[in-house]
């Protein structure tokens, strides 16, 4: 931390009204205090998402009686952060000075030197996982986990199941594919045509492109689960794909400007009545999942899949390559 005047301050990538990428700037602010049950980090790598470009576009406007009205409440954009604790405040359980941990953030804040962040959401990283690597896992890694829960891959006793996963080559579907072979499903998966040797290294028993191969040619009643990361797609066309007792999970925000999902969320709660479910996911922070996920690193059992790693100067062209779509996997921001 910079000590030389009375409030210490720092670097973060800053845009504070909302709008696209390019209006983020570089800017010098102060230095988070730590508050009660709180630290202070020192950031190491921060992990972009689609949902970092929601907030900063705030769209769909239901998000903004949550994050700011008329300008975002949380300007610095990163949700999902690796670093070092380097403050603690009072009544901090399960984190010390030094530590290198990682965790998902309250609404944003990892695009800055430093970052303050509720102790109780972060873990501890293993001496051998390196941060850019840890950083992609406590939003998209904990998605894709919490999402074959709520389809009970792999929980249910009994042959492997079959599994699609719509939307296979982002940060979430890459994590999904490999966390559903692990739990022994056979797992189909949509994707690019150009990303399919990629999908099918990390699991992917089968892969297609839904743009050239619609869903509806696929056979009725062939799946047990249906991750649906993509969106886009007809709910009863999905619903068409999984067998009695099956389920479909619906991963996406995608919707209107003003409502976003919900209109979809509540079209599903009426079709899912009857045998064949659709259940929207509401991802929350699990810090018992990342610490599994981080396990499951450290054993070389999955990996995140990373396009590119930017340097800290070059924040604000991560959030614009986001922004554009179709990014492979995760983008990451190494501090400088």
């Amino acid at each position: 931390m910079d000590n030389t005047s009375e409030t210490p301050t720092m670097t973060a990538w800053r845009r504070d009204t909302y709008g696209p990428a390019s209006g983020t700037t570089l800017q010098e602010i102060p230095v988070p205090v730590p508050g009660r049950g709180e630290v202070v980090l020192r950031v190491s790598a921060t992990a972009l998402n689609a949902g970092d470009v929601r907030l900063m576009l705030g769209d769909p406007l239901l998000v903004r009686p949550i994050f700011g009205m008329t300008k975002p409440k949380y300007p610095v954009r990163g949700i999902e952060v690796a670093g070092t604790v380097v403050a603690v405040g009072p009544d901090v359980v399960g984190a010390e000075l030094d530590e290198h941990v990682v965790g998902e953030l309250v609404g944003g804040g990892g695009l800055a030197t430093y970052v303050r962040v509720p102790a109780a959401r972060l873990v501890p990283v293993p001496p051998d996982v390196d941060p850019a690597i840890a950083a992609c896992l406590p939003v998209a890694g904990g998605t894709a986990w919490q999402a074959l829960d709520l389809a009970e891959v792999g929980l249910r006793a009994g042959s492997a199941p079959r599994v699609l996963i719509i939307g296979a080559s982002g940060g979430v579907g890459t994590f999904a594919v490999q966390l559903a072979a692990l739990r022994g499903a056979e797992v189909w998966a949509t994707c690019r045509t150009r990303n399919a040797p990629l999908v099918e290294y990390l699991g992917a028993t089968r892969t297609l492109d839904h743009r050239t191969s619609p869903l509806s040619e696929l056979p009725a009643e062939h799946f047990d689960a249906v991750i649906d990361i993509a969106g886009g797609m007809p709910l009863r066309e999905l619903q068409r794909l999984v067998a009695p007792g099956g389920t479909v999970v619906l991963v996406t925000g995608d919707g209107g400007h003003i409502m976003g999902p919900v209109p979809r969320m509540i079209k599903a709660a009426f079709l899912s009545i009857g045998s064949r479910r659709i259940r929207p996911l509401a991802a929350s922070p699990r810090p018992e999942v990342l610490a599994k996920l981080l396990e499951l690193v450290a054993e070389g059992r999955i990996s995140p899949v990373i396009e590119r790693e930017y340097p800290f100067a070059e924040a604000s062209a991560a959030l614009a390559h986001i922004e554009a779509g179709h990014t492979v996997g995760k983008l990451v921001v190494r501090a400088g």
